[in-house]
């Protein structure tokens, strides 16, 4: 069993941190709204620290999940950053979703001062860290990769390392360029079902069955169908996701047209108001 710190108690963090509490680590949280700590701690009867920093001091792994580039910084650098309180040889585990240029840079701080360096972004959703079950992509070092993924397994149904740092974020850019085609796709086909007049759970029932079936038609369709879009992942986390991916296609080539139109549509969900709207809501643009 390690001694952990974990960074950010978000909708993912919370319970993430909670499996690595249950699994036997010694886990001090820190969040940037002490009180979500304290709730943590009332409930999972560990330990909260004020800063990174004293999260850190004395781990042997410190994980985090936080917003975007800048709240990672944040978190790890100056003088109240993880960085300034991790023991030389202790890991740093990133679970956010952030852009490949600020991973290197990081990972790149870290190896300055003795420190590993994994990049772990997840896929799964809440229901996914709720129940332990997240899909956990990883960049890094193989030894630093290798120590990590026992503590990672606490959450994780499947866990790979990708490659040097920043390789676990290029993997999840895949994953939301997928998700971005498949969810509009769902929701272009349960609205074209509704105006022709068909029952959208006898329609999911006959094509989930077939080449059209898939993890978004099994778990949305029916809070599609009712207009239910209040969970989930937000509409502006996936705008922001799919703004990396974005930049990191402009920087090597790739065509992402249908990524590109999504993420606009996406927008015009926000003019809705749908921000915090799972992304499913898609189909509410629709309907309009």
């Amino acid at each position: 069993m390690a001694r952990t710190a974990f960074l950010g108690l978000g909708v993912m963090g919370f319970p993430m941190a909670g499996h690595l509490a249950a699994a036997g680590h010694e886990v001090t949280v820190f969040n940037r709204t002490p009180a979500r700590a304290a709730a943590w701690v009332e409930r999972h009867g560990q330990h909260s620290a004020p800063t990174p920093r004293e999260a850190a001091e004395g781990a042997d792994f410190v994980l985090a999940c936080v917003g975007n580039d800048d709240d990672l910084r944040q978190v790890c650098l100056g003088p109240d950053g993880a960085f300034a309180g991790m023991r030389r040889g202790a890991v740093f585990v990133d679970h956010t979703t952030v852009s490949a240029a600020v991973t290197r840079e990081l990972a790149e701080a870290a190896r300055g001062m003795g420190l590993g360096y994994v990049d772990a972004p997840v896929s799964g959703g809440q229901a996914g860290a709720e129940n332990g079950q997240l899909s956990v992509m990883c960049g890094g070092a193989e030894d630093d990769y290798a120590a990590a993924e026992p503590v990672i397994a606490a959450y994780a149904r499947i866990c790979r390392r990708m490659g040097e740092a920043g390789a676990g974020q290029l993997t999840k850019m895949c994953n939301q360029i997928a998700i971005a085609g498949l969810v509009q796709g769902l929701s272009e086909s349960l609205n074209f079902a509704e105006r022709a007049g068909l029952s959208i759970p006898a329609v999911v029932e006959v094509i989930s069955q077939g080449a059209a079936g898939s993890w978004q038609m099994q778990n949305r369709h029916a809070t599609m169908a009712e207009n239910r879009f209040d969970f989930g992942f937000a509409v502006d986390w996936m705008r922001k996701d799919l703004g990396i991916c974005l930049a990191a296609a402009d920087e090597n080539g790739a065509s992402l047209p249908v990524t590109a139109l999504v993420d606009q549509f996406y927008k015009e969900v926000q003019a809705m108001g749908g921000g915090r709207w799972d992304t499913s809501s898609l189909i509410a643009r629709l309907r309009r």
